[in-house]
């Protein structure tokens, strides 16, 4: 199993970088097709339009000079869609349907504040975000995953066997199971290092204790740790006000990841 059709988003801000050549290298892992999508959006006032346009062609350019220098089957979509008020994030989820998997940055002062949570909430697809701040030259080497029972986790550890069967170190933190687990007498932690094994994972499983901290931050703190180079965990969602949004927990690791994330909802 593995990544055969990655979609990267492209934008001016001085992370794109960085998600372009975690992008290519995932891609040439993985013998995939890497997409870039740069996302000319309309808001309702008037945009500088020769501007967005010269940014977008050097931004394409960079692109598939750094995918043409790495021998990556690659291609470039400058989507604009004309219409004032469809946002970036409305148009990513719209290119990412049929895609195995979308890289986005983490929101910060240079890149939209709602875009990898619409992108993970909307899109369908696992979506990896990758931080604003530090250096990824490996990501998947290690990998951290967040177990508990429920849709969104189960989500989570299926998109991410494609990691998880490349033959880095897996860890899982396991929650414990819900009152309906327990007593039918399931193990969460053997259960989970069966499933593991028969799609030929070897990984260790701990059983995941709550501490004084907020729980994010407590699957950051063990991630950064245990030396790991990605975190999976489902993206949990709640309604308010008729539209979905990310639970606190996702919320808090969006906010102050240390190390790229693979989020499923």
């Amino acid at each position: 199993m593995a990544y055969k059709d990655i979609l990267v988003h492209l934008d001016n801000s001085p992370h794109c970088a960085t998600r372009i050549d975690i992008a290519i290298d995932l891609a040439k892992r993985h013998g995939a097709h890497l997409t870039g999508l740069y996302v000319i959006s309309h808001p309702y006032y008037k945009p500088r339009l020769e501007a967005v346009a010269a940014s977008a062609e050097e931004t394409q350019a960079a692109f598939e000079r750094a995918t043409s220098l790495a021998g990556v089957s690659a291609s470039c979509i400058c989507a604009d869609w004309g219409t004032a008020g469809i946002t970036r994030a409305e148009v990513v989820n719209f290119y990412a349907y049929l895609k195995d998997l979308v890289i986005v940055s983490q929101s910060d002062a240079e890149y939209p504040s709602d875009l990898p949570e619409r992108v993970v909430v909307g899109s369908g697809r696992p979506v990896l975000i990758i931080p604003h701040a530090g250096s990824f030259s490996n990501v998947g080497e290690h990998v951290m995953v967040c177990w508990k029972y429920g849709r969104e986790s189960v989500r989570a550890l299926n998109d991410a066997l494609p990691f998880l069967q490349q033959g880095g170190k897996v860890s899982v933190l396991a929650a414990d199971p819900p009152e309906i687990a327990a007593h039918a007498g399931s193990d969460c932690c053997t259960e989970i290092g069966c499933y593991l094994t028969r799609h030929g994972i070897a990984g260790t499983v701990s059983q995941f204790v709550a501490a004084d901290i907020p729980i994010g931050d407590m699957l950051l703190n063990e991630s950064w740790e245990q030396g790991c180079d990605l975190l999976v965990m489902g993206a949990y969602t709640r309604s308010s006000n008729g539209a979905l949004s990310l639970s606190p927990v996702a919320r808090q690791v969006l906010d102050h990841m240390n190390l790229p994330v693979l989020m499923s909802h």
